[in-house]
């Protein structure tokens, strides 16, 4: 967009000084035709109306002036400036991989574990500017619940009705790992990263979670997973015929094999135990993963010279025709 307008040759704009000159000049020539005749009264001459004629008198006179400030104007070289930005981002593709099995039901979370991964995960996604994110759900089997996508709001919406009992019930990290995987092999961005979350130890799916790791790191993936539970045991709603109950259950995470996936894609494991730990934790990977940006500047010139000489062209042709026509002088 145009923010302002410079001049190659601002010097000769000093030459705007001989408009006023030449005002003050064309006032005392004026006066000085007047005639030496004195009137005892002008009393005569009050009801005498001045025509439209001679109210205009000055016009031509005043575009000349008006044109030759204008010609000033044009040689010194005004100029339109546009400025704007060339971003250029590294990008970065995430696929967020959530467990959704029963066990992230238990309450040791407020107001339990897989509440708090979607609230995270959508402060975590609206944090994000420049990168692609996608959506990967598992339990017992796994999905797809949003691919690759810049559209966060669309995204954040995808992840609000999320919860567990969608598919069937279990705990197969390794074929949600692999899902994840899969839609990142043909992405073409300069990092490409997964952020698993489980509370549990893989116990279904046909694709075990260090075979996973394996793949991903082929197609040059990083891991960042994170185990979510208390330490020792978690209250677990229970549903009875008197209504819900609680029970302690004990927190069982695997997370010997979630550092080895982590460290086999040059990841790392997070372990989160309560609400704060896990918002800590989808910050620091956050800042893990910034997208680079370059930012290129420049700076366009347009030259205005041709508009303010067929302005001031206009208005000489204006002088001329006025002067020669309706405001014709006669000697």
């Amino acid at each position: 967009m145009i923010s302002d307008i410079t001049f190659a040759n601002p010097e000769l704009l000093l030459f705007l000084l001989l408009i006023p000159g030449l005002a003050v000049w064309y006032y005392y020539r004026l006066h000085a035709k007047e005639s030496d005749v004195r009137y005892s009264t002008l009393q005569p001459f009050a009801m005498i109306k001045f025509s439209m004629k001679e109210r205009l008198r000055h016009l031509p006179f005043f575009l000349r002036l008006i044109a030759l400030a204008i010609v000033i104007i044009a040689l010194a070289r005004p100029q339109s400036t546009s400025k704007g930005q060339n971003v250029y981002s590294e990008g970065i593709d995430i696929v967020l991989a959530l467990d959704i099995s029963g066990s992230m039901l238990a309450e040791d979370f407020q107001p339990n574990r897989i509440e708090a991964a979607k609230n995270v995960a959508q402060d975590f996604i609206g944090g994000r500017t420049n990168d692609r994110i996608g959506l990967v759900i598992f339990s017992g089997e796994s999905f797809t619940q949003c691919p690759l996508t810049v559209d966060y709001e669309v995204l954040k919406t995808l992840i609000k009705p999320l919860k567990s009992g969608m598919i069937e019930d279990g705990t197969a990290i390794g074929l949600g790992l692999a899902n994840a995987v899969n839609r990142l092999r043909e992405s073409k961005a300069k990092s490409k990263v997964i952020i698993l979350l489980t509370d549990g130890v893989n116990n279904r799916g046909e694709i075990d979670p260090i075979t996973a790791a394996e793949i991903a790191k082929s197609f040059g993936i990083r891991v960042y997973t994170v185990g979510v539970g208390t330490i020792g045991e978690a209250p677990y709603p229970v549903q009875t015929p008197f209504g819900i109950r609680y029970q302690m259950v004990p927190v069982e995470i695997d997370e010997k094999v979630l550092k080895q996936v982590a460290e086999m894609t040059d990841g790392k494991y997070f372990r989160a135990t309560d609400n704060k730990k896990l918002r800590a934790i989808y910050q620091e990977i956050d800042q893990l993963e910034k997208t680079r940006i370059e930012v290129r500047s420049y700076r366009r010139y347009t030259e205005l010279f041709y508009s303010f000489i067929f302005v001031a062209l206009f208005l000489l042709i204006g002088d001329v025709g006025l002067s020669n026509t309706w405001l014709r002088k006669i000697p």
